[in-house]
């Protein structure tokens, strides 16, 4: 008798009690999958937008100047340093309209903003359009300048304005709410420099910017996949309650075994394959079902551009690989109980 089949026939057998335990490893799988797959596609987004940003150093009003825009006369002075280069202005403010928070964002390269019609210069995003009743021609009003809509796009951000920079800084009065600037010097050495020749300013290099952003979404990476990992746990917790009873159940017919010359290392082989078919069976599954609830979120999420992204190889095959092998662990135990069982007493065993 083969005793690989015999597992297949024993998974059959009980077909109520392996869809059960099937099921917490698929739903443990499928967890991970999505969970993982979303923050994996959430942090190709902010990879792609902070590389948008080639810069050294970025200039901002300091905390303690009590403004979040910098004068025309604090600008100037940044604009005549002579250690940096290729400066990038961007001036951001809001108005509150109808009790509403609207923003507005001064764009130096368009591309960052995606439309659904129209063309760029002054751009509502959709939510703004749909709260305000807005379309294009239409008129709205900042820091108590008319301005005529050119167009709307698909970004959902919650009620904002997209401004030529140009556009930003004529209505605010020459403000700015940040400078992005390259570095003729070490970045470290041209932050202290500019903090000495300018009063009132904050001054961060690139890399203290990227590496904040990079441990906040590192940090919600191994949340999420602890989260994730404690249904597969559960799941794996199924199959040692699955393999028990089905050791405990079947102890006259593993005994029979025994008595016709299967050695210890086939009965624990026979044990350790069907709780690894489970974990592989589940995980399949799982993983199938986590590739559409991915599609479904990054429908919900606006995520279409990044689904690549969120199903990595290295995800899909660690999910089933991991899976199997923590299912043929969870298999151990009643399989080294299986390989120890006295024949004659496993024989008496009603």
């Amino acid at each position: 008798m083969n005793l690989y089949k015999l597992a297949f026939n024993n998974i059959r057998r009980k077909k109520l009690r392996s869809a059960l335990t099937a099921l917490g490893i698929i739903i443990g799988a499928a967890t991970i999958v999505v969970l993982l797959g979303i923050t994996a596609g959430a942090t190709s987004e902010v990879q792609e937008q902070t590389d948008q940003f080639m810069y050294d150093v970025v200039i901002t009003p300091a905390a303690s100047s009590g403004t979040y825009l910098m004068d025309s006369q604090t600008v100037s002075k940044v604009e005549n340093l002579s250690n940096i280069y290729n400066l990038r202005e961007v001036t951001v403010f809001s108005e509150i309209i109808n009790g509403s928070s609207l923003n507005f964002e001064g764009i130096n390269d368009w591309r960052q903003v995606k439309l659904i019609n129209g063309t760029h210069g002054v751009v509502i995003n959709k939510n703004t359009a749909d709260k305000f009743g807005l379309g294009i021609g239409s008129k709205i009003k900042a820091q108590e300048q008319d301005l005529t809509i050119t167009g709307i796009s698909k970004e959902e951000q919650p009620f904002y304005v997209y401004l030529n920079q140009s556009i930003a800084e004529n209505v605010t009065g020459n403000k700015v709410s940040a400078i992005y600037a390259r570095s003729n010097a070490n970045p470290n050495a041209t932050v202290t420099e500019i903090e000495k020749q300018v009063s009132d300013v904050s001054v961060l290099t690139k890399s203290e910017k990227v590496s904040k952003v990079q441990e906040q979404t590192s940090q919600a990476y191994l949340f999420i996949g602890i989260i994730a990992c404690i249904a597969l746990v559960v799941g794996i917790i199924s199959v040692v309650n699955t393999m028990m009873m089905s050791v405990m159940e079947r102890t006259k017919e593993l005994g029979v075994l025994k008595a016709i010359g299967f050695t210890n290392w086939e009965l624990k082989g026979s044990i350790l394959f069907e709780s690894g078919l489970l974990g592989f069976l589940g995980a399949i599954l799982g993983v199938i079902l986590g590739i559409i609830g991915i599609v479904v979120f990054a429908n919900m999420l606006d995520f279409t551009d990044y689904i690549p992204q969120m199903m990595p190889l290295w995800l899909i095959g660690g999910v089933i690989v991991g899976s199997t092998i923590l299912c043929i662990l969870a298999g151990l135990y009643p399989a080294m109980r299986a390989s120890k069982l006295n024949v004659v007493e496993a024989l008496r065993n009603e």
